[in-house]
């Protein structure tokens, strides 16, 4: 059996390395911060250790299977539920895979801890922090194409080459144009993807479209 002394090592070390990376998220302001990644990471330590303790009290006799692991898979199953609730759509844009990772991460420690693997929870866990406070230098660093995507209504005088040309001339490249024509008025609409390595130019790029006479309507997501 556990001792008292170990199980409480075990919380506390779960408490302060999940509470570490919940303060991370917490400064980003992020959904899932401070207290839920530590009650998240407490909770697993806890799931393991009952269901160690379970298993080492339970009959001994050849015909059984003994695989503490099973409650513990289903603990990942539920924080698996609880890391999408954190993910977002707004728009065409997803947000919170990385706060949804770290619950999984952080539940992942948890289990670690609670089962005595305290060199693969320690590691893990600063592999995780590596991961949210220096690799984020690195990625605001690297050069990243942006999408943009475009649906532009015009009358029947709509030139797609003087479209391309605009977009072309601030750096654009077009990518996926499909088109809608109405009848019987003939009203045009092109639905494209517009990528850049720069996107400083998008104000210029509206005004030069706007300017167009036969342009009635655009609009432009991320």
């Amino acid at each position: 059996m556990i001792s008292f002394q170990e199980i409480i090592l075990k919380l506390l070390l779960g408490m302060v390395l999940g509470g570490f990376i919940g303060f991370e998220r917490q400064t980003h302001s992020r959904p899932a911060g401070f207290r839920t990644q530590l009650l998240v990471c407490v909770a697993c330590v806890l799931i393991m250790i009952v269901s160690e303790g379970y298993y080492a009290g339970g009959p001994a006799h050849p015909g059984y299977v003994v695989d503490p692991t099973r409650i513990a898979a289903g603990a990942m199953t539920g924080v698996g539920f609880l890391g999408a609730g954190v993910i977002l759509k707004t728009g065409l844009s997803i947000q919170g895979l990385t706060t949804a990772a770290c619950i999984w991460i952080v539940s992942a420690i948890g289990l670690a801890i609670g089962a005595g693997q305290y060199a693969a929870g320690i590691v893990g866990f600063v592999i995780t922090v590596f991961s949210l406070w220096v690799l984020r230098i690195f990625e605001e660093r690297i050069p990243r194409m942006v999408y943009k995507h475009v649906t532009m209504v015009t009358d029947e005088s709509g030139d797609e080459d003087a479209i391309r040309s605009i977009f072309g001339g601030r750096g654009y490249k077009l990518l996926k144009m499909d088109y809608r024509i109405e009848l019987p008025i003939h009203e045009k609409t092109y639905m494209f993807t517009a990528s850049s390595g720069d996107d400083s130019a998008l104000k210029e790029l509206i005004a030069d479209i706007t300017g167009l006479p036969y342009v009635k309507r655009l609009e432009i997501k991320s």
